[in-house]
């Protein structure tokens, strides 16, 4: 943002002119040429005209478009857009989520490394570090606490060559010091990846704090409305151009230019609507942690909860649009619970416009790692969204009602 003083004039197509409002508003996008439309048009094209020397396109100085699996128009403006919020030099986007994880995994990996992870993460990437990573590449996992600095120090090895971590933990909401792994991951020559999809900008720039690559899954917060998937890795030029000549021009993990249209779309909302979702996900916590029903919530925003300092701390703006919570009582009764609500719909996934739900009940080897409370009774995850926050409690209050009775 320009500071007093030194204000030059707003260009749009250029970042470091403007404010992130507007840029989540502008950002990588592009007039058409051919029509005006003011908006970058969906290009639903495999192949680009070639050059009139085609073998120019060998040249790492060639800036033309070849084929959509390897950069695409949409894609392109996209990778633009991410690169520049998260305060990286490039991005390069993927069809998922997970296949951005495991570009970026596969890039930093080879035989005989080790890999330290924290304990509580989304199951997909546990399954990657505990079967597929281990099984196809050889490469060694230790699952620790993250949020116990000693405990990773103690993990680190002569051939370390990774540390992983979401900042906030899914399922159950720890929140990761990044730059205190960072400052560990760095000390004893490994590289840092953060998996900030629960805290995307402006909330958190884990770049900015030390990490080597931050990763999106782009489905979520940046799309927004649910109908599109997609996921991204940011960091610098060099090492994010090994990730993209490697596992994204091999294993094929591109997105589709329909996909990248529909999440340029949604994150132009991005700032606007994780503030209305971190300010509900807010009254949400405290009327659950207030609520005798209620055995246990986690919200890192709550001001008893373990991890508030250090998110109060790396958080700008709120402290994210995910509450979990334990309700006691029987297994039956909280599926009661969730199949009474009417406002909020059970389903997977977070960062949509609408609140969702899951319940779930851990096996004894997953849930190993999570506070007792969750162990105990299961996990009933809100991922927030946009609605009034008061018509949410009421929703939440009646379902209570259903199956535990009125709140005394």
């Amino acid at each position: 943002m320009n500071q007093p003083g030194t204000w030059q004039r707003p260009d749009k197509h250029d970042p470091g002119t403007l404010d992130d409002a507007t840029w989540f508003v502008h950002g990588g996008n592009r007039a058409d040429d051919t029509t005006g439309a003011i908006r970058t048009p969906i290009v639903m094209a495999n192949s680009y005209l070639l050059p009139e020397d085609p073998t120019t396109i060998d040249d790492p100085a060639y800036s033309g478009l070849v084929y959509t699996r390897e950069h695409g128009a949409n894609q392109l403006g996209l990778e633009r857009k991410l690169a520049a919020l998260d305060h990286g030099q490039a991005a390069a986007v993927f069809g998922t989520g997970m296949a951005a994880l495991h570009g970026a995994f596969f890039t930093l990996l080879g035989p005989g490394d080790h890999a330290i992870v924290s304990n509580v993460v989304y199951m997909r990437t546990q399954g990657l570090f505990e079967d597929l990573l281990p099984a196809k590449l050889g490469i060694d996992v230790d699952f620790v606490d993250i949020t116990d600095l000693d405990a990773v120090v103690t993990a680190m090895r002569p051939n370390t060559r990774l540390v992983h971590t979401e900042v906030i933990a899914n399922p159950d909401l720890r929140v990761a010091d990044v730059a205190a792994l960072a400052g560990i991951a760095h000390a004893s020559g490994a590289q840092l990846t953060v998996d900030s999809t629960f805290t995307p900008p402006p909330l958190l720039r884990p770049l900015d704090l030390g990490a080597d690559l931050v990763i999106h899954s782009l489905t979520k917060y940046f799309n927004g409305h649910g109908d599109a998937m997609g996921g991204a890795v940011i960091g610098g030029t060099e090492l994010i151009e090994q990730i993209r000549t490697g596992t994204l021009h091999h294993v094929g993990g591109a997105i589709s230019p329909f996909n990248a249209w529909l999440i340029m779309r949604g994150s132009i909302t991005l700032p606007l609507r994780v503030q209305r979702q971190c300010d509900n996900a807010q009254q949400l916590a405290r009327f659950l942690h207030d609520d005798p029903r209620v055995a246990y919530v986690a919200y890192p925003g709550l001001a008893d909860s373990p991890h508030h300092a250090i998110a109060q701390q790396q958080l700008r703006g709120g402290y994210g649009g995910v509450v979990s919570f334990a309700l006691a009582g029987t297994h039956q009764g909280r599926v009661r619970f969730v199949n009474d609500l009417r406002v909020i719909t059970s389903a997977v996934s977070l960062g949509h416009d609408e609140t969702l739900v899951a319940y779930e009940h851990y096996p004894p080897e997953v849930a190993a790692a999570l506070d007792p409370h969750f162990r105990e009774h299961g996990l009933v995850r809100l991922a927030v969204g946009i609605e009034s926050p008061e018509d949410l409690i009421h929703d939440l209050d009646a379902a209570l009602t259903t199956a535990y009775g009125t709140a005394r």
